[in-house]
């Protein structure tokens, strides 16, 4: 064999396998894979009801009725849910997905991982050709100074010549509204030579998002209503004294108060009362 022939098979060995066209039918669900590429189905999604997210009614309403509107077709916006961790952002995400399913509408998530963003592309590619509809969603999307990634979600966004596909939505949740810290944002401000070009740029890449809903911290009351409302739902019996005691005395060692403590209390207190869900 020829150097160059040698050359050519080496080079054809180390190239990757050609992507097959996934089984969109194995699942509503799916995580995108890099090295190789891939989309994996979930057969059992992580969520809770709808019904029990409390004290984000408003956000639930209006980012269902988003996802209904694109599921049957119509216009639709990318979303940002931003704010307070442990709210619910990402259980909205997931359980509206789950809504629009139970209404016998057609719909398919796609998770892909915030340092996957760079492939984004090949995905846009592979899910542009499917007749399918796809929720593409990344949970807990932020960027650092030197973080290149934001260009790869402009893409997702925007959508560069080829346009976002049309079967195609964005939903992201941050704890930043502006997806930077604040102190980022003002140093690269003071320090950019031309603050109208590249970090403008970066501060106006949530502006790209349609649709902003805001998270913010729970209210006691709401607290200890989530933690009854899964009580009611999974069929764990305690008295409401007894409840508002040991939840106050969870938050107080957590030294926070979210959906995701109140969940958090509930799972030990169902453990304890011997109750599965």
């Amino acid at each position: 064999m020829k150097p160059k022939e040698r050359i050519a098979a080496a080079l054809e060995r180390m190239a990757p396998a050609p992507l097959e066209a996934p089984d969109f039918e194995a699942a509503d669900a799916f995580v995108w894979h890099v090295s190789p590429d891939r989309l994996d189905p979930v057969k059992r999604v992580n969520r809770i009801d709808i019904g029990l997210l409390v004290g984000i009614d408003r956000s639930r309403d209006t980012l269902v009725e988003n996802t209904r509107q694109f599921a049957r077709g119509l216009p639709a916006n990318n979303a940002l849910l931003w704010g307070a961790r442990g709210m619910g952002k990402s259980s909205l995400v997931k359980a509206a997905h789950a809504a629009v399913l139970t209404e016998g509408l057609a719909l398919k998530i796609v998770e892909i991982q915030r340092e996957d963003l760079p492939s984004v592309g090949r995905l846009l590619n592979l899910l542009r050709g499917s007749e399918a509809r796809f929720l593409l969603y990344c949970d807990d999307l932020s960027f650092s100074h030197d973080d290149q990634h934001y260009k790869s979600l402009k893409a997702v966004l925007d959508g560069g010549i080829e346009g976002r596909p049309d079967n195609v939505i964005f939903y992201a949740t941050s704890n930043r509204r502006h997806l930077m810290p604040r102190d980022m944002i003002e140093n690269e401000r003071s320090s950019a030579i031309s603050p109208s070009e590249a970090v403008e740029e970066k501060v106006s890449l949530s502006d790209r998002f349609g649709l902003w809903l805001g998270f913010h911290p729970c209210t006691q009351d709401e607290y200890l209503a989530m933690i009854r409302g899964y009580c009611e739902a999974y069929g764990v019996e305690i008295d409401d004294d007894t409840l508002r005691i040991e939840a106050i005395e969870w938050q107080a060692t957590r030294g926070a108060r979210s959906g995701r403590v109140a969940w958090q209390y509930f799972t030990d207190l169902a453990g304890r009362r011997g109750v599965t869900f």
